[in-house]
């Protein structure tokens, strides 16, 4: 097992195939999925051959892996997953997308804006990269919150052509994002 980076009470480490259970059980909650697909779980299958090789995948340009397995340090829960990967694929990562997703018990007590900041730190002091972007949908306040407290900072709000409409979708998308020398003001790292 390869850690990433650890928090004050987070490990952040690769994703293995041992870890296609805990997945599926994640994207088995209802209120987990709701605003991404309305709540509807995704398939063993699909887990199986899309989401998990796609989570594997390591990037051209830098090697690394794009998400990372969240769990408890003091009792290694498994209690979701991480995201910071390049927006575009074949290039060094100027700009990176910040996501996260975790079980409904992890709600509510601050560990996605823990590990959100540490992702944000990482892109900036570890990766180098020029800009961090997130998007959820615009009825997402969970989630608008997690970005926020993350010091990322509303963009645009923007309509997505999905192929199902789902509850809340007509609100549109939104986007959220940090540069480097705003990040750099507000920590006052040089």
């Amino acid at each position: 097992m390869k850690i990433f980076l650890e928090t004050d009470r987070l490990t952040l480490r690769e994703l293995t195939g041992a870890d296609a259970d805990h997945l599926f059980e994640l994207d088995g909650d209802p209120e987990v999925m709701r605003y991404l697909n309305g709540g509807k779980p995704t398939p063993r299958e699909e887990i199986l051959d899309r989401v998990l090789p796609r989570m594997l995948h390591r990037h051209d340009v830098s090697g690394r892996p794009g998400y990372w397995a969240a769990e408890i340090r003091s009792t290694g829960e498994f209690i979701g997953w991480f995201e910071l990967r390049p927006l575009v694929e074949e290039e060094a990562p100027e700009s990176v997308e910040l996501g996260y997703r975790l079980r409904r018990t992890a709600w509510g007590k601050g560990y996605a804006t823990e590990g959100a900041r540490a992702l944000v730190r990482e892109g900036f002091a570890g990766l180098g990269v020029e800009r961090v972007v997130a998007r959820t949908m615009a009825v997402n306040t969970g989630s608008r919150n997690v970005m926020e407290k993350a010091g990322l900072r509303f963009v645009r709000t923007f309509h997505a052509d999905w192929p199902e409409a789902i509850p809340g979708s007509e609100h549109g998308e939104v986007e959220y994002a940090l540069t480097r020398d705003e990040w750099l003001a507000t920590t006052g790292r040089a």
